[in-house]
């Protein structure tokens, strides 16, 4: 491991942080609030980053791939971490990990909350809340390099940091130079979440509301500023939070590409396809389902709003609710645990194991199932027209397994530590490693994660993040043979 290298980059973060916590510090100081929950841990981490970037002999910042995963481990930690100190200054827990949690929780754009009561906290706070999950929502890297001088001539060796973070099975750049990519996905982060902003300002939300709801809207957070989320907002709003959250959860490149005009392999793409495919299907059955089972008095415009409301919420693992899906029945309940672990395209803000991975799989069975009948025919799986390399399969078939080794194992230590019920301790986990944020029982729309013990709290907080950097940056940080020196 290139140590040196690796302290650079997270030096760099911590400068970036320093910058975005100064934002709701204004907002404290129009709201007539306290800055300090914020200019403390700023200032702290200018210094700490100044300490870490020095470079008196101007060593080889360049990363190895390995290098770039345990960079992108630390730096998600580390950001929690500072994330965490707004929460414990302010005063609004004095629990670290529940501070830890909340800060996960937005980082990762999970949305899970501690708070039981939202509208309390002070503005400032909500603001934080937001700003964690929008930063997150593309990713701490990404912003880092899409902020990089461009003088930078050693800019392109940082794109293990962009493959490490940015979720799905692979990462392209949209144009040659890395920086320039991140900008590109930066800018259209921004315009989307500008737009949506405009969006909801004509409907019934406040300025402050809309920023807030469109920052974690845009990374398929979930983050709100009332106790029940969308739920007391007018239809206009809760349609154009749903249609924001659905593009959200699309791969940024087909955006890109719609920017440069290439239409047809935009509309010719695969996954996009099954995204949509699946989204419209599990809307039919969800709003048919509590049409029939509970709403039939209120007209089929109100089933089906919500179910296309939540369906895009928990499809995209934004976690916002327009109204306590606890009380649906069964079937829309399993359908919507279905979707927590489907998720959204890869290359988006959203979370779960991916769109992607999902057909993967199902080409890849198909093929072995192909293989039985005719063993010696040379069969690939493909998409989008073109072979997928075997790596790539074989990546995506790691990840299933240990995605599902970390899952039992964490729902069956919850449950034993806090000793919650199976449904209660099965969804928690689920919303925690897709980074959803609601579950049903305990942790259902209208409830929230307070109860839960430290310990609980901490193997959530591993969850998420490993749920959001896709398993293996975090879980690298634990060999012993990631901190040995290259040869």
């Amino acid at each position: 491991m290139r140590l040196k290298s690796v302290l650079y980059v997270l030096g760099k973060i911590l400068f970036a942080a320093a910058a975005i916590l100064l934002l709701p510090a204004v907002c404290a100081i129009i709201y007539k609030e306290s800055p300090l929950p914020f200019l403390l841990p700023s200032f702290c981490s200018l210094v700490v980053g100044f300490v870490l970037t020095l470079n008196p002999k101007k060593h080889d910042r360049s990363l190895f791939a390995k290098d770039g995963f345990i960079c992108v481990g630390f730096a998600w930690i580390l950001m929690s971490t500072v994330g965490a100190l707004p929460f414990l200054l302010s005063g609004e827990t004095s629990s670290f990990a529940s501070a830890f949690f909340e800060s996960v929780s937005g980082f990762t754009t999970t949305g899970s909350s501690i708070f039981s009561n939202v509208e309390a906290l002070p503005k400032s706070i909500l603001l934080w809340r937001s700003l964690t999950q929008w930063v997150g929502g593309m990713g701490v890297l990404v912003f880092l390099l899409a902020v990089m001088p461009k003088s930078d001539n050693k800019q392109s060796r940082y794109m293990h940091l962009m493959r490490a973070e940015v979720p799905g099975p692979s990462v392209d750049k949209l144009v040659p130079k890395l920086a320039e990519t991140a900008r590109v996905m930066y800018g259209l982060y921004f315009a989307l979440t500008l737009a949506q902003i405009v969006m909801l300002t004509l409907g019934d939300m406040n300025l402050f509301e809309a920023v807030n709801h469109s920052l974690a809207t845009a990374s398929t957070g979930g983050f709100g500023v009332k106790n029940n989320s969308i739920a007391s907002y007018s239809a206009y709003s809760q349609y154009v939070i749903a249609v924001v959250m659905i593009i959200f959860g699309t791969n940024f490149n087909l955006f890109y590409l719609l920017v440069i005009g290439q239409f047809v392999k935009v509309f010719k793409n695969e996954e996009l396809k099954w995204y949509l495919s699946i989204f419209a299907v599990a809307t039919a059955f969800v709003a048919g389902n509590i049409f029939l089972r509970l709403y039939s008095e209120n007209g089929f415009e109100f089933s089906f709003r919500h179910a296309f409301f939540q369906v895009a919420s928990i499809m995209t693992t934004s976690g916002f609710s327009s109204i306590d899906f606890n009380v649906w029945p069964s079937l829309s309940h399993l359908l919507l645990v279905l979707l927590m672990f489907c998720g959204g395209c890869a290359g988006s803000t959203a979370g779960g194991i991916k769109v992607s991975r999902i057909m993967l799989l199902v080409k890849n069975g198909k093929r072995e199932i192909k293989y039985i009948s005719q063993p010696k025919a040379i069969i690939s799986v493909k998409m989008n027209g073109k072979a997928v390399d075997n790596e790539i399969i074989r990546g995506a078939t790691s990840f299933i397994i240990m995605y599902g080794t970390l899952f039992v194992l964490s729902a069956f230590l919850i449950t034993a530590i806090d000793g919650v019920d199976p449904i209660t301790g099965f969804t928690s986990v689920a919303t925690s490693i897709n980074n959803v944020g609601p579950g049903l029982g305990q942790v259902g729309p209208a409830e929230n994660f307070g109860f839960y013990s430290g310990w609980s709290k901490l193997i959530l907080c591993f969850n998420m993040l490993a749920g959001r950097l896709e398993l293996f940056p975090i879980l690298i940080l634990f060999s012993p043979t990631a901190y040995k020196k290259h040869a």
